[in-house]
């Protein structure tokens, strides 16, 4: 008998009283998650089981408020954690270092409900993705895009220039404080509600044809190395307690949500290996006891079989990409010319210079009604100042030429930057925007006309191919009209902006003219300004600017029409081109035509922030409505298996109350075969009750075959004798293997981790009695052994590993049983002393090679 079968990893203590959660070993590297209490919130920390070191340590939940880990579900590529908790939270934390990628957005009617719970979450991998058998090459490299497409053309058009990210602005402290010296607190996120409930995969600058972190890479070299596409088209359920699952296609996506059609959540979730077909078992709980039917609830999402799906996710992500991007150039424009708590505005400087000038005239001139700007026009046109004003530009700090240094360089990197973000950023950002509303509005057009073709020949026609998407043709054409106005309003802004920056550049000349005449009167100057361009300046521009039209008032509502471009109405191209070659051929005809009178635009409203603000309002709204698509697509089969008058009646009945793991795997013919293994922790009755369910292919609600076994686990020791032993826990390790942690009855009461093959065991069919839960199942299978009706089988215990702790109490186990993993973590009831194991690995040839190195 092995009594150090196993390799021993690491045995450390940790500072703080944790716990496991299920999954908690990492499934490709040797890290284990361990949750812990802090003030009321749990607080998450990666630890490497080989040393024993803590990676990282982060927050669970929201800053703030109370928060409690429900579960955690590991990426497909493992890269990233989704960590649900209470109260209503999903989050995506990075494996590197711990910080929240993203928030998940928790779809309504259950995000406003403070009634339900989550309680599972699993992130499944696409295991149906299909090689290209064509035996023509893609040697344009087009990825699966659609050439043609708005994600195409993105892909080929110049990279708009990229923007510094709000958590990458650092303080004064993170640039001069020693390294080590201080801690960086985690800043609340800066995303508006709009682009925080977007839609969206996991970011992509490059897909949206934004220069930054994430398109570093030249899109010659892009395709060089191959990147990792694990994650893609993978799913993340999470399931609540009122029968409803949460979808996020790339773990990010939202796809709605979907009712089981029981008010009992749903657990023991697999996935069909190659088609979006999901199943579980309904489980409910009534007071400290649950009940879990043996009926199956199947979950076919149709749609994510259909790349329309992930088409409509990748545009909503462009578009969010795009409109993120467009409202922080609004932003950061109008902090350069309004200013922000950190920065002064160019827009202050000239009212505050002349505010001091009339300050001036009042209180040391006696001037009681001052007249700077008419001062000013006469200083311009006649060349002579008032005493006041030839006082205020001889002398003080704001006329050095310190002072109008920094106010030509506020105002004009100010201007310039109106002017480069308006042409360069904005209007291009905006024209991208309209090509992926544009698709949307194809999309929606495509509906319609099936609908009409529906209408006129025959009801019973398929379903159009995007009307699952309920995108309105009226809507997305509003949008796309709204970005239009956007991409107007951006190039007046821009000409606009051209003209004051003329203007200022010529009253900053003329200034240093005046300065200097009046501090050098015996040199010759030479006149250098434009007097018409100064005084336009001195008039509109030193005071007041147009500029702020582009910034206060009502968003803007005006048509074409209002611009004094002709509405042609119905009239086809082909009328329009035979009008416009009728013109050309008579010349005459065209230089007689009489010019339209021109539109006053000053009455026009331009206020790009209100713009941009609502036309992400109304683009969120249709693509959070349409991203519902997969759930409203989704088909629930379910066969109700429990009867609450039932479950009542089973209560008082039932006197055994065990635990449950279990393990569902997918068979060669696509039926699945689920293991259950029941058992009682600590308890004098220490068999262990295994039960084996078959469900046919993809149909069969209710298990076409049952076959259980109890299970008579038992160590050996060195004198040959039978031992039996609590079972302390135990979990499915693969399609083989269980760990069993127990406890012998010996005198010494010696805890140990072992392992029992479970796959030649036979089971004896239960043919004979047919039970709604796994509860009733698990009892019926007791009381027969109780009564010597149900046959044991005896196992014994022939490897195991000693535990250098638990000696008493309960304990918590996880196990990763991936091929070139093999590992087991033991947690002590006081969750403070940790073990690992390797379970492949021989712990007494381990240590004869230690002994034999130290000899």
């Amino acid at each position: 008998m092995s009594t150090n079968a196993f390799s021993s990893l690491a045995n450390f203590r940790l500072p703080t009283s944790c716990r496991l959660v299920e999954n908690s070993c990492c499934p490709d590297k040797d890290l284990l998650v361990l949750f812990s209490r802090l003030g009321g919130t749990d607080r998450m920390s990666l630890w490497n089981i080989n040393q024993g070191s803590k990676v990282w340590e982060v927050g669970v939940g929201q800053e703030g408020v109370y928060s409690q880990a429900v579960c955690i579900a590991w990426s497909p590529d493992g890269q990233s954690i989704a960590v649900v908790a209470e109260p209503q939270n999903v989050a995506l934390h990075s494996l590197q270092d711990g910080r929240i990628i993203s928030t998940l957005v928790i779809p309504p009617p259950i995000s406003g409900s403070d009634t339900f719970h989550f309680t599972g979450a699993w992130w499944f991998r696409d295991e149906g993705k299909q090689q290209s058998s064509s035996s023509i090459p893609d040697i344009f490299r087009r990825n699966g895009l659609i050439t043609g497409s708005a994600l195409s053309i993105l892909r080929l058009l110049p990279l708009l220039d990229s923007l510094q990210e709000e958590s990458d602005k650092l303080t004064a402290t993170d640039l001069f404080a020693f390294q080590g010296s201080h801690t960086r607190l985690a800043r609340k996120s800066a995303l508006p509600e709009t682009i925080a409930r977007w839609p969206t995969l996991p970011a992509d600058l490059l897909a949206a044809s934004i220069s930054g972190a994430t398109a570093k890479t030249p899109p010659d070299t892009a395709g060089l190395d191959e990147s990792d596409t694990t994650n893609v088209n993978s799913v993340l359920m999470v399931a609540d307690d009122s029968g409803h699952l949460l979808c996020y296609l790339d773990g990010s996506f939202p796809l709605g949500i979907i009712s089981s059609g029981s008010k009992a959540n749903i657990v023991s979730v697999a996935k069909h290996p190659s088609k979006p077909l999901f199943s579980g078992h309904p489980r409910s709980l009534e007071g400290n006891i649950s009940r879990t039917s043996l009926n199956l609830v199947f979950v076919d999402i149709p749609l994510l079989s259909q790349r329309k799906a992930r088409d409509f996710a990748e545009l909503s992500s462009v578009a969010r990409e795009l409109m993120w991007y467009s409202i922080r150039v609004v932003k950061e424009m109008r902090e350069a010319w309004y200013g922000s708590e950190s920065m002064t505005g160019a827009r202050d400087l000239g009212p505050r210079w002349v505010k001091s000038l009339e300050e001036k005239q009042k209180e040391q001139f006696g001037q009681g009604d001052p007249t700077p700007i008419l001062d000013m026009t006469c200083l311009l046109t006649t060349g002579r100042a008032t005493e006041s004003l030839a006082d205020f530009l001889g002398s003080g700090e704001q006329m050095s030429e310190r002072g109008i240094q920094k106010w030509e360089t506020t105002v004009s990197d100010a201007l310039v930057k109106l002017r480069d973000y308006s042409e360069k950023r904005i209007a291009p950002a905006l024209q991208r925007l309209i090509l992926v509303l544009d698709e949307l509005h194809g999309w929606s057009k495509l509906y319609s006309l099936h609908i009409l073709f529906c209408c006129i020949i025959i009801n019973s026609l398929r379903r159009p191919q995007f009307s699952v998407f309920e995108l309105q043709a009226d809507e997305i054409n509003e949008c796309i009209n709204s970005a239009g106005r956007g991409i107007v309003i951006t190039s007046w802004l821009a000409a606009i902006v051209r003209r004051e920056l003329l203007r200022f550049r010529e009253f900053m000349t003329w200034l240093r003219y005046e300065v200097n005449n009046l501090n050098a009167p015996n040199e010759a100057q030479l006149a250098r300004h434009d007097l018409l361009e100064v005084n336009h300046y001195l008039m509109d521009g030193l005071q007041s600017s147009r500029i702020d039209n582009w910034f206060i008032g009502p968003t803007p509502q005006f048509r074409a029409d209002d611009l004094g471009i002709p509405s042609y109405g119905n009239t086809t191209l082909k009328q329009i081109i035979r009008h416009a070659r009728n013109h050309a051929r008579n010349y005459s005809e065209m230089s007689q035509q009489e010019s339209d009178p021109q539109n006053d635009l000053e009455k026009l409203d331009r206020n790009i922030d209100a713009l941009i603000d609502e036309l992400g309002h109304r683009c969120e709204r249709i693509f959070h409505e349409a991203s519902s698509a997969a759930s409203r697509s989704a088909i629930v089969s379910f066969a109700d298996g429990l009867d609450t008058d039932e479950i009542q009646g089973h209560l008082a009945e039932q006197s055994w109350a065990p635990l449950f793991r279990e393990r569902t795997n997918v068979d060669e013919s696509g039926g699945l075969v689920q293991h259950i293994a029941a058992f009682m922790p600590s308890s004098e009755d220490s068999a262990i009750f295994l039960a084996q369910l078959h469900y046919e292919c993809d149909s069969s609600l209710t298990p076409s075959r049952i076959g259980i076994v109890p299970l008579e686990c038992y160590v050996v020791n060195e004198d040959s004798e039978q031992i039996p032993f609590d079972v302390l826990e135990l979990e499915f390790f693969d399609a083989e293997s269980i760990v069993i942690v127990g406890r012998t009855h010996e005198e010494q009461r010696r805890p140990f981790v072992a392992m029992l093959d479970y796959s030649n065991i036979t089971y004896q069919s239960d043919e004979y009695v047919r039970v709604p839960t796994r509860e009733d199942l698990m009892q019926n299978a007791w009381a027969l052994w109780k009564k010597g009706q149900l046959s044991p089988t005896g196992i014994p215990i022939n490897r195991r590993r000693v535990l250098a702790g638990c000696k008493t109490g309960g304990v918590s186990l996880a196990v990763n049983g991936r091929v070139g993993r093999r590992v087991a973590c033991v947690l002590d009831s006081g969750g403070t002393t940790l073990e690992s194991f390797d379970l492949e690995g021989d712990g007494e040839e381990t240590e004869i090679a230690d002994e034999s190195r130290a000899g």
